[in-house]
């Protein structure tokens, strides 16, 4: 087995919090902070995290704005995000494909 594809995987997505959100992301174009919250069923300190690493690495897009004179974070995945998202499934699918018992 070749162990290179494991050592490519892209840690920043790789860990279970931040692959979550970058999956729901992925699925629609814009969440606010909340959905994200209360589907993961994570604090709103571990989210904030989590985003907040994923906004870092280039891979989401956080915007404040005001509904019904309340504040209101949205989060989406950008460009580049999309990119090393679909990097990392094909990764997966390779690894996958690898260490199938035949």
């Amino acid at each position: 087995m070749n162990p290179e594809p494991f050592l490519n995987l892209d840690r920043v997505i790789h860990e279970k919090g931040r692959l979550a959100i970058m999956s729901m992301l992925a699925a629609t174009p814009e969440l606010s902070f909340s959905e994200l919250r209360d589907t993961l069923e994570m604090t709103d300190g571990n989210i904030t995290s989590h985003i907040r690493t994923l906004q870092e690495a280039g891979y989401v897009a956080v915007a404040k704005s005001f509904q019904n004179n309340r504040p209101l974070t949205t989060c989406s995945l950008t460009t580049a995000g999309r990119k090393e998202f679909v990097a990392y499934i094909a990764l997966l699918e390779q690894i996958l494909e690898q260490t199938k018992i035949k």
